[in-house]
């Protein structure tokens, strides 16, 4: 399959937005003094529920990120 240039930076600029926004979410998440994340010291179902999707989110955003970064590549080669 080839993707075009507009495709590949964006599925690369798609990858790297999914760190900065999970990053910033999870170390949120662990900071919350709301009682939401965490109650007496001890994580809630909140906590779990978000933090999977946290970490599902960047698994799929590392996966589209380096697709991105592979069409990048093949076209900088192709060129």
């Amino acid at each position: 399959m080839k993707l075009s240039r507009p495709i590949s930076w964006f599925l690369l600029a798609f990858g790297v937005w999914s760190w900065v926004i999970w990053v910033t979410f999870v170390n949120n998440l662990i900071k919350d003094s709301s009682g939401l994340a965490f109650e007496d010291g001890r994580p809630t179902a909140y906590f779990w529920v978000h933090l999977t999707l946290a970490v599902v989110s960047l698994v799929l955003g590392t996966v589209i990120g380096v697709i991105g970064l592979r069409g990048v590549r093949a076209l900088r080669h192709k060129s």
